[in-house]
């Protein structure tokens, strides 16, 4: 058990990609936390953990991460608990049919799949040095590299198409990615992204039009959750990668990302836009 006396938090991990990564690390001997929204899905799934893995250092914290009280909340609870953080596995995202608002008054693609990772990720922060050496990780997709960030409209409210809103905030976490990294250099945390490839989960099944249907017909073609899970969960436990960061993972490998993912001024833009979001000092 090589993971013995290490934490972990993985968030939207009650179900697919997240559960198949909340239960290697678990199997390694870490203490594992399981964040998502769904009460009933999450306890099930530690129950599941401990029963395969025989850790019973496995828990569940009920969050919805696009609702920044609730991101707050969930760090005083995990803070009250635990005084150290090894890993850092920002999994939790959604594709939104049609556009809707957090109860922040943010629309949701942007206030779930980017402004989660980064409030959560900045609040850890301190723990997580702490911790040092450490590792965060956060789920991106190769879907980024057709998307642009545009400062005019970030909450999609001149067209809203759910597609490119999901592309939008993929982009967004590469940017913080690699500004994260830049910022942690010589710390010894880690931060790196990854794109799991098309994983039959039940991800973007409620999609309409053209893209639910492509979701649903090819469904048959899509990776498991398991192979899905790989390049995480590499990235989570390999000594390969221990003192690699600010990099792209695709199938257990560094690769290029778009061209304007490694733009520095838009990240350093993009991170005080998101302070302020968070109310977060920039």
């Amino acid at each position: 058990m090589p993971m013995r006396g290490q934490v972990c938090l993985v968030t939207g991990a009650a179900s697919g990609m997240g559960a198949v990564t909340a239960q290697a690390l678990a199997q390694q001997g870490a203490a594992v936390i399981i964040v998502d929204r769904d009460p009933e899905k999450g306890p099930a799934a530690v129950n599941q953990i401990v029963r395969l893995t025989g850790n019973a250092a496995v828990e569940f914290c009920a969050a919805d991460l696009s609702a920044q009280q609730e991101v707050r909340r969930l760090v005083q609870q995990f803070r009250s608990r635990y005084q150290r953080l090894d890993i850092l596995f920002n999994n939790a995202g959604a594709m939104f049919p049609q556009r809707q608002e957090s109860v922040d008054g943010i629309e949701m693609t942007w206030a779930l799949n980017y402004l989660g990772y980064f409030l959560l990720t900045n609040l850890l922060l301190d723990t997580i040095q702490a911790s040092a050496p450490a590792r965060i990780i956060n789920v991106s997709s190769r879907s980024h590299a057709r998307a642009e960030i545009n400062f005019d409209d970030l909450e999609s409210r001149s067209a809203y198409d759910s597609l490119k809103a999901y592309e939008h905030s993929k982009l967004a976490i590469l940017l913080f990615t690699y500004e994260l990294a830049r910022r942690l250099e010589g710390t010894g945390v880690t931060v790196n992204a990854l794109h799991p490839g098309i994983v039959a989960t039940n991800f973007g099944l409620d999609q309409d039009g053209g893209l639910g249907l492509v979701m649903r017909l090819f469904r048959f073609a899509f990776l498991s959750p398991e192979q899905g899970a790989r390049t995480g969960i590499y990235l989570a436990t390999s000594p390969e990668v221990a003192g690699v960061t600010g990099k792209y993972f695709v199938k257990c490998r560094a690769v290029p990302s778009s061209p304007a993912s490694y733009d520095a001024t838009t990240a350093g833009r993009l991170w005080q836009v998101s302070a302020a979001y968070t109310n977060l000092e920039g």
